[in-house]
């Protein structure tokens, strides 16, 4: 089947023998997803880039049996750039030209355990064309108070950066934490469950030596009256 995603809003098209989901996101600067992926399904996706811009990539696998995923990335001429083979995580930078670049998540190798993955896109040097710096052009004054401006500007660009680089931390630190709080509570159920087999083997075996103890001093003489 071949998804798209443009601007957050889903189109779908299917195509019941290519096993394979296809979705295109829009120009978000910082994007994070969370996505189910059943076994022996591969799900790709394609990014629009521009020439001389940088396009990041990271991945964890929150949950499912062995919690692990084939990762790669395609240039927009086909060529592999990055090949993960059955990985929990990775991280990995692009420097892009023009075109769509498609990465994929392959959970084919698995024929029972569907997987959650969460991936963030992060796309740097994507600005429009206009120049960023034209609002000089309306500002009218004395060349100390241009560069006050300037100043300020750059503060707030650069705590701009900084809250930026928080909140992607912040969101990894969010992804880890839904990792071990699945991983936990997998191995609650596991505990709990050869717990109650445990159990249950005591039980049976006391039950066993009981009958074997009492059949040692029954009496089977047959008695005369």
């Amino acid at each position: 089947c071949a998804l798209k995603l443009w601007n957050a809003l889903p189109l779908m098209w299917l195509v019941p023998d290519s096993f394979e989901v296809q979705a295109a996101f829009s120009q978000a600067m910082d994007s994070d997803f969370t996505l189910t992926l059943p076994a022996g399904r591969k799900e790709c996706f394609y990014q629009t880039m521009k020439r001389d811009a940088s396009l990041e990539i990271e991945y964890q696998v929150l949950d499912g049996a062995g919690l692990d995923v084939d990762f790669s990335i395609f240039s927009p001429s086909g060529q592999l750039l990055f090949n993960d083979y059955r990985k929990s995580d990775g991280i990995h930078t692009v420097e892009t030209e023009d075109g769509d670049y498609m990465f994929c998540f392959d959970n084919t190798f698995s024929t029972v355990s569907e997987k959650l993955v969460f991936f963030e896109l992060i796309l740097d040097n994507m600005d429009t064309d206009e120049d960023p710096d034209n609002w000089k052009e309306y500002v009218h004054g004395i060349d100390t108070l241009d560069m006050k401006l300037e100043d300020i500007m750059d503060t707030i660009n650069n705590v701009k950066a900084r809250l930026g680089k928080s909140v992607q931390i912040q969101t990894l630190l969010r992804a880890f934490e839904a990792r071990d709080r699945n991983i936990q509570e997998s191995n609650f159920e596991r505990v709990n469950f050869w717990s109650v087999v445990n159990l249950v083997v005591m039980v049976v075996v006391s039950g066993v030596q009981v009958y074997l103890v009492r059949s040692l001093f029954e009496d089977k003489r047959k008695i005369r009256t």
